[in-house]
């Protein structure tokens, strides 16, 4: 798929962070951009600067006259009067998941999947192909800080690193040489009828790969493929595993174990046993890619995670602020175990923002098992994102099964005044809505302290 100069391409939902990547990379190759999204967020306003043609009201006033492609998300409802007219139209017209299936056609596919962890795992790989100077292209599910973005563009790629996204079953229009899955805990069950869907999925994303490619996953999840299966974990008996595994001056050091090296000690950035996992994730690929071990612990030692995961905004004596995009019950177990690890003595105030009616319908007693592991808990309402209200599925009802004491309903307008009044000593923000708002506010605050 090439578009380049002399071409017009018009994104429907231009700042979700999938499509961002796909308009960012089209623009590099010369297109002229244009999108409709109905926040004007810091993403779009990079993408205003980067001279990309943005609006925020539905107006099919605003949409180019035909342009080669419309590229839209499933996030945009079927009744938006922007898509209903290209359709009407007959103007060229793609899933986001479409058009990253054409891009990959014929480039050697490294496609990450899981149901957690796949943002950072796509993230530290490009960042460990990077270290060999590997001419690759990467689209990451999220802002990379050691790339500034969600899109790596090397010239004369010959590689591209994707996220596969198991929304909408996204990730079966791939077909990778090396296939990662990092997990398949039930999510997305307004996709998929139940859990066992989603599981058949992820072995038909699995199935997907290219003979002779390589399919690696987390040790102890099953997967039905014809292709070599490699495994990576925090288990002597996994292919590429870590052991010694300490905190030293906030920093986690291990010893990497890969399939065909000596041992070597490695220092990580990140806080959270999960992303050692995600780190040997990311290393069982560098070295099928040819990276040494050497360049392999010197990635991951300066990796510097995605903003939005486990990130510090504040780090002080009497303080710390993280942001974490946690939505699902796993990942917030995985995000508060992680603090309590790195901060055994003090207090952790958590401020969370369910994601979804139907997830939290879905989930409800995994939310509240999961919340109640932080010390207090500042509970925000459910974001509907492209959701109807579902009866009886509250942030109140939510509330109500979280077995501790110190929890409370908070509207946002109210946020920051009862943060101010909390005095926490560890803050967490948690979840996918438009929680991040908040983010830059309390950063301000909390600094000030």
């Amino acid at each position: 798929m090439k578009f380049g100069s002399g071409n017009t391409i018009y994104f429907i939902g231009i700042g979700g962070i999938g499509m961002s990547a796909l308009a960012r990379y089209f623009h590099i190759q010369g297109a002229d951009i244009h999108g409709y999204d109905r926040t004007r967020t810091p993403l779009t306003i990079q993408l205003e600067q980067e001279n990309m043609h943005i609006h925020y009201n539905e107006d099919i006033g605003l949409i180019p006259s035909h342009p080669d492609l419309v590229v839209y998300t499933p996030a945009i409802p079927k009744s938006s009067a922007e898509l209903q007219f290209v359709i009407e139209s007959g103007f060229p017209l793609m899933k986001r998941s479409e058009v990253l299936g054409e891009l990959t056609k014929n480039l050697y596919t490294i496609a990450i999947a899981g149901t957690h962890g796949k943002t950072t795992i796509t993230s530290m790989t490009s960042h460990l192909l990077a270290q060999a100077n590997l001419p690759f292209s990467a689209f990451i599910g999220g802002i990379s800080n050691n790339f500034d973005s969600n899109l790596v563009c090397k010239p004369n790629s010959t590689i591209i690193v994707v996220e596969a996204d198991e929304f909408d079953k996204s990730f079966l229009r791939l077909q990778p040489s090396i296939a990662v899955i990092s997990s398949m805990d039930a999510d997305h069950l307004d996709i998929y009828h139940d859990h066992n869907q989603l599981i058949e999925t992820y072995n038909a994303f699995a199935q997907n790969t290219v003979p002779g490619g390589y399919v690696i996953v987390r040790r102890g999840l099953k997967v039905n493929t014809l292709e070599p299966v490699s495994t990576y974990g925090i288990n002597t008996d996994a292919d590429v595993y870590a052991t010694n595994i300490r905190v030293l001056d906030g920093r986690f050091l291990f010893e990497l174990h890969l399939r065909n090296s000596e041992t070597k000690e490695v220092a990580m950035l990140l806080p959270g046993r999960h992303n050692i996992e995600n780190a040997l994730a990311a290393a069982s690929v560098a070295e099928l890619m040819g990276v040494t071990i050497e360049q392999i612990a010197h990635g991951i030692s300066t990796f510097t995670g995605v903003q939005r995961r486990f990130e510090f905004k504040v780090r002080k004596k009497n303080v710390v602020y993280i942001d974490d995009y946690a939505h699902h019950p796993e990942e917030l177990r995985a995000c508060i175990s992680g603090v309590r690890e790195l901060f055994p003595d003090k207090k952790i105030t958590g401020i969370f923002q369910p994601h979804l009616f139907s997830r939290t319908r879905d989930f409800m007693d995994g939310f509240a098992k999961s919340l109640a592991m932080l010390d207090q808990l500042i509970l925000l309402d459910i974001y509907p994102a492209r959701e109807e209200p579902i009866e009886g599925i509250t942030s109140t009802a939510l509330l109500n099964r979280i077995e501790i004491q110190d929890k409370l309903l908070c509207s946002k307008e109210r946020l920051l005044e009862t943060v101010s009044n909390l005095q926490p000593e560890v803050l967490l923000t948690l979840g996918a809505g438009d929680i991040d708002q908040f983010v830059q506010p309390l950063q301000q605050l909390l600094s000030s302290w």
